[in-house]
């Protein structure tokens, strides 16, 4: 199978990025991969790593779209960009399953949009981040920052994607769904959630009622659904945690000798384990479902490791069948009927 990866637009140099995709290349013989951006500066990059090249393409792409264009004017001018020629190859070519970028997170969504389009009956596409959870599996929250103003239908709708989304990627036969709210009490929440709700309990999912955001984490659900503005606050807002958390630690290890005696003799292996856990760079970027081809984002400062794991990412999820799922879950929800 074969991925295409925008190598242009992050904030780590080409050299990274292709590291990457040399990386995933090792790790995994069925993947290959479509190097999208300036051939002139890949191919001395790839000819100084011995790269075998029997497994990999380049779609030369002269412009780069960078985090300060705008997106929609980016869309519009940049057409030769590493960005949306590796679309356009994703949309035009049966032999591409899916796009890999680090680049600006507007400009793939606007292009995965316009270019790649949605499927057929979903009203917004979403971004689908994975966090990890106290019971040691994940957790998808949809949406995590894509649709900051949403409809009722569209929350019902991401569920759908989120749940699609958790069966391809770890193989979970009924995901459980939580709706973010501020109780867990049925007619707790705004306007929104309360309408959303409504919805979420006729369709034929696995739907556990309203969930507080302290229970993000807690491994019991699968999938948490809101819009994106509070998706992308709850996000941040256990980015920063973590970091807090890590900071502390730190200080705690270095306030004493017997600390740090104590840290090296008995709880280095186990808070490495834990740091390892929360590591974004181990677990590829968020898919931006909804659209007939799977794309996946990756944090813009991605390491090799990163683009590596996002690559077998895109790579499983396509052969998984997602997009496949999400079309069966949209066409069977039939949301427009619950709302009549």
């Amino acid at each position: 199978m074969k991925v295409v990866l925008d190598v242009f637009g992050a904030d780590e140099p080409p050299s990274v990025i292709i590291d990457g995709a040399l990386l995933a290349l090792k790790s995994d013989s069925q993947l290959s991969v479509a190097l999208s951006g300036n051939e002139d500066i890949m191919l001395p990059i790839l000819k100084g790593k011995n790269a075998d090249m029997s497994r990999i393409e380049i779609i030369d792409a002269k412009d780069i779209i960078t985090n300060n264009d705008a997106p929609t004017t980016a869309f519009k001018a940049k057409k030769e960009s590493s960005l949306i020629k590796g679309l356009q190859s994703l949309k035009d070519r049966e032999d591409l399953v899916a796009f890999v970028s680090a680049g600006s997170t507007g400009a793939v969504l606007t292009g995965a949009t316009f270019i790649v389009k949605r499927i057929e009956g979903i009203m917004r596409p979403a971004l689908a981040p994975l966090l990890p959870t106290a019971s040691g599996g994940q957790v998808c929250l949809v949406d995590g920052g894509a649709n900051v103003d949403c409809k009722k239908e569209y929350l019902a709708q991401f569920a759908i994607l989120g749940s699609a989304y958790m069966q391809a990627a770890n193989s979970i036969e009924k995901p459980s769904i939580g709706l973010v709210s501020v109780g867990a009490e049925d007619k707790k929440g705004n306007e929104l959630t309360k309408g959303a709700f409504e919805l979420l309990k006729e369709m034929d999912i696995n739907f556990k009622g309203n969930m507080e955001a302290r229970y993000a984490l807690s491994g019991d659900y699968d999938v948490i659904v809101c819009d994106g503005f509070i998706g992308n606050v709850l996000l941040k807002s256990v980015e920063g945690t973590a970091k807090l958390y890590g900071i502390k630690v730190k200080e705690a290890i270095k306030s004493s000798f017997w600390a740090k005696l104590g840290y090296a003799l008995f709880m280095k292996k186990a808070f490495n384990r834990l740091k390892s856990s929360m590591d974004y760079q181990k677990h590829g970027g968020a898919p931006f479902l909804g659209v007939e081809k799977v794309v996946i984002k990756c944090h813009g400062s991605s390491k090799a490791s990163a683009i590596c794991a996002a690559l077998l990412q895109a790579k499983t999820i396509a052969k998984a069948g997602l997009i496949e799922k999400i079309k069966e879950g949209i066409s069977n929800a039939n949301i427009a009927s619950i709302t009549n």
